[in-house]
């Protein structure tokens, strides 16, 4: 059994501090999450998705956080590249060295809270393995797997290999995941559940894979266009006057488009 983290008590002031200025969404649809553990596949929507999983969600899950934002010397390159690298050129110095100030609050912060981290080469395989367990345990997983392509006015394309997380577990335990879609929206302060997706240990992963995504972001799209109109806090750090509206639209990749 992993052992659970002892948090760090500036950690705890910051999270205090988060939840003062930070307003606890209304969950809608908590009844739809099955008994036993799950992942939970939802909109990334910048910073407001973790915040929401680590602070407000029920049954406090693990979450899936990148493994280069728990490490000091890997917290700069990461953070600059995946928030600021496509800002005008003019800027781009403050927010290099940005990448290097927030770094202390980046290992503080993700390495209390309650992740799992995430990389992308061989240690891959120490995620699920973490993951696992977890599950075993009887938490669920959050996992926010948007990358920066765009997919509709809703969400950006899914990063598919996490589905595998399922295929292992059902080897481990005999048991099928569910996979639960959930949408965030921060402008109205909600957060709706949907109903789980079940994976199928018959079918070839590569089946599974495109299966349960394209099922999930269809998921959670239909649960951001029931929602009264409002702009959608987008996976890409971009102005927020080119945010989305939830409104039923064709897939698209100028965000001057549908909104």
């Amino acid at each position: 059994m992993l052992k659970r983290k002892r948090r760090n008590p500036l950690y705890l002031l910051v999270c205090a501090l988060i939840r003062l200025f930070y307003r606890s969404p209304e969950i809608v649809g908590a009844d739809r999450l099955p008994d036993e553990p799950c992942v939970i596949v939802g909109n990334h929507t910048q910073m407001n998705g973790p915040i929401i999983a680590e602070l407000y969600f029920p049954g406090k899950p693990y979450i899936w956080c990148a493994g280069e934002m728990m490490r000091w010397h890997e917290v700069p390159a990461y953070a600059y590249t995946d928030f600021w690298s496509f800002k005008p050129r003019w800027c781009r110095p403050f927010f290099r060295l940005l990448s290097y100030l927030i770094t202390p609050l980046s290992v503080l912060l993700f390495n209390n809270a309650r992740t799992i981290p995430v990389y992308h080469d061989t240690r891959l395989i120490t995620t699920y393995r973490e993951s696992i367990e977890r599950l075993r345990e009887g938490s669920s997983v959050v996992i926010f797997p948007e990358k920066n392509e765009r997919y509709n006015n809703i969400l950006y394309e899914f990063q598919d290999k996490f589905i595998d997380l399922a295929r292992f577990y059902y080897k481990k335990t005999g048991t099928a995941l569910s996979f639960v879609p959930i949408y965030n929206a921060p402008a109205l302060h909600r957060t709706l559940i949907g109903k789980p997706i079940v994976f199928d240990p018959a079918r070839p992963i590569d089946e599974e894979r495109a299966r349960l995504c394209a099922a999930l972001k269809d998921a959670i799209t239909a649960l951001a266009v029931s929602l009264p109109e409002h702009r959608v806090v987008p996976y890409r750090n971009i102005p927020k006057r080119l945010y989305p509206k939830n409104t039923p639209c064709e897939v698209y990749t100028d965000e001057k488009t549908c909104r």
